[in-house]
């Protein structure tokens, strides 16, 4: 019997039996054929390879994640994960989509078509998040028949405003969930819940939302298995209490691991969905059941039946692993063909320009001067109570605390109150609508930052402690189209252009990464305190995130779904 390939002597991972056995493997035509003690004497293979008793595993799949969220295009990305054993991921790109609506979505797509990995895009239906930011684009229902009708879409995204779902009932996320439901049955519907527990996550649950990736508790993470929701835990829920809880319990088929956002230096530096099977078998979960969680529960989820297992008739997508406990890879192939090889990486090749022309001309803005950032609200002088975002260092929720401030002379003297300014600018020559709030706790004690990278808007965020260096940073990001910078004393300490649409570069991998680094250092120079400062400052935009962000329309009570106002009586100071 004549195949493509025959791998003698692996030890094969069985999803069904979540174990692995010694065997040979036959593939043909990009699919497995044979999985068992034949070899040689029976298949006449055109490519023999030794197995050396390594171990194979399904290609990983990641069902949810940003491309985006990594700043790099869909290309550059395809050849990130392939080193880390990735082979088939579920994007959604929403960001994309908040900049430029419908047309960023068929892009992505049109970008991602000549990519190694398959990914299968999922439909934004946030777009935009809520209504209290203003957008690039959006996404309408009549957007969702259209890609439906001309794009091959997995699934309907993450449904983030869920106080919309609750609160609203002809509100647009419940337009959007009531038409998916009853024109595309089938469609799986992801959600974004993070916190509710009781009757509002079973109301989340009854409008059609069934899987939740956010930061997990034990008390969340039971109760959304209890009313059977899948869960996708993402880095951040992998704290002891949680891997102890999907470890002694049997959940193994309400789970998976998805990366969610990954940063460009980590991906090179510490790995993908690779990383979080290696940190699970370090947590003591057993390697059999990480890889379970990374391949097997993410195909079903998904409804893709093609993939995720290493049996006959499914998609060759496979890794080769030295050792299982390290999950050290050697070796990925796709669909039977050699992708990967550790001890001969293959360099990057990179293409540009890969968009359309107007997608490196979305930033519409003025540069801007020192007098931006004095603040006049319009009130008589005297103390006032503000609210102030402060930064979680474990976190990219932000907790609201009650200060106090002076007004005087018509100014807010905030340069005095020991907070930093956040301001944020709307970029697309809409409504040059602007805010202004005050942010402590774990961010930079001195300098500033600015960047379009804000979630998911994408307007103009800068964060600082003197006027003077956010006018540099923030001119700095304007005249490169997008991007992001650090500057202290008038000084840019580092910066990254992202011109594909205020949030993307097309530069490669390695050099993106490198840049990346080391706008996470002078962050960290200047005082912020978090494990991921990029993903922190970026989600201080993002209303849909508990629990005081800012858009361009204000400060936003995200729990009450509504602006509220930065100053207000000092009487009625509270914490």
């Amino acid at each position: 019997m004549t195949t493509d390939q025959l791998l003698l002597n692996v030890k094969v991972y069985n999803s069904y039996y979540k174990r692995f056995e010694t065997a040979n493997v036959a593939v043909k035509d990009g699919r497995f054929l044979y999985i068992g003690p034949l070899g040689a004497e029976t298949f006449e293979a055109a490519e023999r390879i030794d197995g050396e008793g390594r171990y194979m595993i399904p290609g990983l799949i990641d069902i949810h994640l940003h491309i985006e969220s990594t700043m790099i295009t869909p290309q550059t990305f395809s050849y990130g994960i392939l080193r880390h054993g990735v082979t088939s991921i579920v994007p959604e790109p929403h960001e994309m989509a908040n900049v430029f609506g419908v047309e960023g979505v068929h892009e992505m797509i049109r970008a991602s078509r000549d990519c190694v990995v398959d990914m299968f895009y999922a439909i934004p239906s946030s777009v935009p998040a809520t209504q209290l930011e203003t957008t690039g684009g959006s996404i309408e229902i009549e957007d969702i028949d259209r890609l439906m009708a001309t794009e091959k879409m997995i699934c309907l995204g993450e449904v983030m405003n869920y106080v919309d779902v609750i609160r609203d009932p002809e509100g647009k996320s419940n337009r959007i969930l009531q038409h998916t439901r009853s024109h595309y049955p089938q469609l799986v519907i992801e959600g974004h819940t993070p916190k509710l527990l009781d009757l509002d996550l079973h109301r989340l649950i009854y409008a059609g939302i069934d899987s939740d990736h956010t930061h997990q508790s034990i008390e969340g993470l039971t109760a959304r298995i209890a009313a059977g929701m899948f869960i996708e835990i993402q880095e951040k829920s992998m704290t002891p209490e949680v891997m102890d809880y999907l470890i002694r319990h049997p959940v193994a088929e309400h789970f998976c691991f998805v990366t969610d956002d990954v940063m460009t230096d980590s991906l090179v530096a510490t790995g993908h969905l690779d990383h979080l099977v290696r940190k699970a078998i370090a947590m003591g979960m057993l390697p059999e059941d990480a890889v379970y969680a990374a391949t097997y529960t993410p195909a079903k989820r998904m409804k893709l039946g093609d993939r995720g297992v290493i049996a006959p008739n499914k998609v060759a997508d496979f890794v080769l692993l030295s050792d299982l406990n390290s999950f050290e890879l050697d070796s990925v192939y796709k669909r039977g063909v050699q992708v990967f090889d550790r001890r001969h990486p293959v360099l990057q090749r990179v293409e540009a320009p890969q968009f359309p022309a107007h997608f490196y001309e979305s930033v519409k803005l003025d540069p801007v001067t020192p007098a931006d950032f004095v603040v006049r609200p319009e009130l008589p002088d005297g103390p006032y109570g503000c609210r102030v975002m402060m930064v979680n260092n474990v976190s990219t929720f932000t907790e609201e605390k009650h200060g106090e401030v002076h007004v005087s002379g018509g100014l807010l003297e905030w340069q005095d109150s020991g907070y930093g300014l956040i301001a944020t600018f709307e970029r697309y020559g809409k409504n040059g609508n602007r805010a202004y709030g005050l942010i402590g706790g774990d961010t930079i004690k001195r300098g500033a930052i600015a960047t379009t990278y804000s979630h998911d808007n994408h307007n103009l965020l800068v964060v600082g402690h003197n006027p003077e260096d956010m006018a540099v940073a923030a001119n700095a990001v304007i005249a490169s189209q997008g991007g992001f910078c650090v500057v202290c004393d008038g000084k840019v300490l580092a910066a990254l252009d992202l011109p594909v649409g205020g949030i993307l570069t097309e530069a490669p991998l390695a050099e993106t990464a490198e840049k990346v680094l080391a706008l996470r250092t002078a962050m960290e120079s200047l005082g912020y305190n978090h494990y991921n400062p990029i993903m922190s400052i970026s989600t201080h935009s993002l209303p849909v995130s508990p629990a005081l962000k800012i858009t361009d329309l204000g400060l936003i009570d995200v729990g009450a779904g509504k602006v509220v106002p930065l100053l207000f009586p000092l009487a009625e100071r509270g914490n």
